[in-house]
């Protein structure tokens, strides 16, 4: 094995830089550690020094081509805490694409402008019995009632 620990972070290439940084600032409320206009961004959690970078694309990417299918971010809360997000991003004009249950995680999606989908997650099991659950229990995949679950 060669020891990798996580992802360390996602770059992305947006055809517009300023609003990407705009969606990913003031909709998830990413700070801004790096920026060069028109070229590129570089947005932290707060606990790295990137975990996004969005770069300005050169004009032959395209929507829905092969490449990124989404990107997923822990949130470390409960399904409270996800109602609570799911609430804050519907209030921004955020349109959820879906939430689901996936059996170890319950996820919101929804999608940056350029299309991406990303995906909002709250783990269910501690890491061991999430593991478990992974392996034994693949495919899992239903919807998620998040209103039905009250925020904090």
């Amino acid at each position: 094995m060669l020891g990798i620990e996580r992802v360390g972070h996602i770059v992305l290439r947006v055809s517009d830089v300023e609003a990407g940084m705009a969606f990913y600032r003031d909709k998830l409320g990413m700070e801004v550690t790096a920026y060069r206009p028109g070229q590129g961004v570089f947005l932290s959690f707060g606990t790295q020094h990137h975990d996004i970078a969005l770069f300005q694309d050169d004009g032959r990417g395209s929507s829905g081509a092969l490449g990124l299918a989404h990107l997923a971010m822990r949130h470390p809360g409960d399904d409270s805490d996800l109602r609570g997000v799911y609430d804050a991003l519907k209030a921004q004009g955020v349109e959820i694409d879906h939430v689901t249950d996936h059996g170890m995680t319950h996820s919101v999606y929804f999608k940056d402008p350029d299309g991406n989908m990303l995906e909002i997650y709250t783990d269910v099991y501690a890491a061991a019995e999430g593991m478990d659950v992974m392996r034994n229990k693949p495919n899992t995949r239903v919807p998620l009632d998040i209103e039905a679950i009250s925020a904090r």
